[in-house]
């Protein structure tokens, strides 16, 4: 069932001969530092799709969240909550809505530790996968925003008008993400004991379970206690900055790219060189262009 869901975004990952590994993460807590439905809420009101009194059951609903007061069955009402709540939804106005809005409400809450984490499994060779209970018309941009190469979101059902039923046709939450690891592990040719899980919440405890290297990312007090008792890394993250304000790592020439960079200053250095000893045999008066060329040559240097 989870090819169904397990959506490529618009970074797709190069096929390999070898074992391939991925690195799952969670999404609400773990990568962003709130939850990525609930933080629609406003832009949803705007758009008419709620109103006041939602928004402010959904602020409440946000921070019992980041309180980590959010058990199992506070979950599960939450779930029938925000059902109820979309159903007769226009689809394609939410995805405007999300669309609209992704850069301002999410791009700053973005944990610097987690991107960076991104960064370096795609370095490594890894597929990034998120795999969140949030809905996929919120989950799929965040996950193209991140440079995810798959996702694995929850999916309401559609009527033949566009509009969100109620009813939930996939639920990814609980052991359904772990079903998910496991098939998309079987689908894509992942070696699960080498690939990657990170997660917030003790419910997520079955994903964590499936890899090799799982790690507890600002841990509820139920996944603290599993971590130290399986001998989990716990991880802390707490550095919300947005993207374009971080090191446009991802943006780096390739080595190949570099080296030609490289040769050119080089190239440019020695002549510059070249034309500035030619211009010490003849004097001429200064227009400021040997001072802007003494300045290329110690940018070439560097």
């Amino acid at each position: 069932m989870v090819g169904a869901y397990a959506r490529p975004v618009e970074n797709h990952s190069v096929p390999h001969s070898t074992p391939r590994t991925a690195a799952f993460f969670d999404l609400d807590k773990t990568v962003i530092a709130k939850s990525s439905t609930l933080t629609f809420s406003k832009s949803f009101y705007q758009g008419g799709l709620i109103n006041r009194r939602a928004v402010l059951r959904t602020a409440y609903a946000q921070f019992v969240f980041l309180a980590g007061g959010a058990d199992h069955d506070q979950m599960e009402r939450m779930r029938e909550y925000l059902s109820s709540l979309c159903r007769g939804w226009d689809v394609a106005q939410v995805r405007e809505i999300v669309a609209e809005t992704l850069h301002d409400l999410i791009d700053p809450i973005i944990y610097d530790e987690a991107a960076s984490l991104i960064e370096e499994h795609h370095a490594a060779g890894r597929d990034v996968v998120i795999v969140s209970t949030s809905g996929a018309e919120v989950v799929e941009p965040i996950g193209e925003l991140l440079g995810a190469d798959r996702v694995v979101a929850t999916r309401m059902v559609v009527g033949e008008d566009g509009r969100f039923t109620g009813e939930v046709e996939y639920y990814a939450y609980g052991p359904t993400k772990e079903e998910a690891v496991r098939e998309l592990a079987a689908s894509e040719g992942y070696d699960l004991e080498r690939c990657y899980a990170y997660s917030d919440s003790a419910t997520d405890v079955p994903m964590l379970s499936a890899v090799g290297h799982p790690f507890a990312v600002n841990p509820d007090r139920a996944l603290r206690r599993e971590a130290v008792a399986r001998g989990w890394p716990v991880l802390s993250f707490n550095r919300p900055v947005p993207l374009k304000q971080r090191l446009p790592t991802l943006s780096m020439p390739s080595r190949p790219a570099l080296a030609a960079m490289a040769a050119v200053g080089a190239a440019m250095a020695t002549a510059t060189l070249v034309w500035y000893a030619s211009r010490r045999k003849t004097p001429k008066p200064r227009l400021g262009l040997i001072g802007r060329s003494g300045r290329v040559a110690r940018n070439a240097r560097v």
